[in-house]
């Protein structure tokens, strides 16, 4: 949810950052410059057939930047849109461009509130000359940015949820919430508008306190 829209309904900054996991001199910020303008929305905007549904569009990307522009152009059309697949193309583009480089600027949370966790894979030659795998751990805590990381040698969900443990173990407690990518091992795929967690996963959340959270598509590692 924007920035903005909060704001109006009478969050204060505090209130704002916490809800959106950002830093408080992030929200003052955005504030003070009213927002990041999208290009659908700009000043400078040329009149164009797609101008009434430039809500539409941004609320079906605000849900899940995955939307294609062919799904987007596909339920337009019986909302009354009579432009051409290219608009809509050019439009989701441009949005998804914006976004992805507002994902890209640091966003500082407030301490013990949230960490980032990565599973990467990585191929390794090993001593008999044959091409193996090996797979990385991370997790780094969003204000202090201090990380934890290790190798294993399995991408199974109980290695990765002992990979937590001994991160817990490494910084003496959990945070909050952690963030993590669009990992098979955590989410499954969006219902009803709410990301479906792994029912595993979501035990282990509620055993050690943590409420799990999934990045958006095309979104960096703040």
């Amino acid at each position: 949810m924007d920035i903005l829209v909060l704001q109006r309904k009478g969050l204060s900054q505090r209130q704002i950052a916490r809800k959106l996991c950002i830093s408080r001199n992030t929200v003052k910020k955005y504030i003070e410059n009213q927002g990041y303008p999208e290009r659908l929305n700009s000043e400078m905007h040329r009149p164009s057939l797609l101008d009434p549904f430039a809500g539409n569009i941004a609320a079906w990307l605000e849900e899940d930047m995955g939307y294609k522009a062919t799904w987007i152009y596909d339920h337009l059309r019986p909302m009354g849109f009579s432009g051409s697949y290219e608009i809509v193309k050019r439009a989701v583009h441009e949005i998804k461009e914006e976004r992805q480089r507002i994902a890209y600027m640091r966003f500082e949370t407030e301490p013990g509130y949230q960490s980032q966790v990565d599973f990467g894979e990585f191929q390794i030659e090993q001593t008999d000359g044959t091409i193996g795998k090996i797979y990385l751990f991370s997790m780094i805590l969003g204000f202090s940015r201090r990380l934890y990381a290790e190798f294993v040698d399995r991408c199974d969900l109980p290695t990765f949820l002992d990979c937590h443990i001994r991160a817990f173990d490494h910084f003496g407690g959990v945070t909050e919430e952690i963030l993590y990518d669009r990992m098979k091992n955590v989410f499954i795929r969006k219902l009803a508008g709410k990301d479906k967690f792994n029912d595993t996963l979501v035990g282990f959340a509620l055993h050690y306190g943590f409420k799990p959270r999934v990045a958006p598509p095309y979104a960096a590692w703040v």
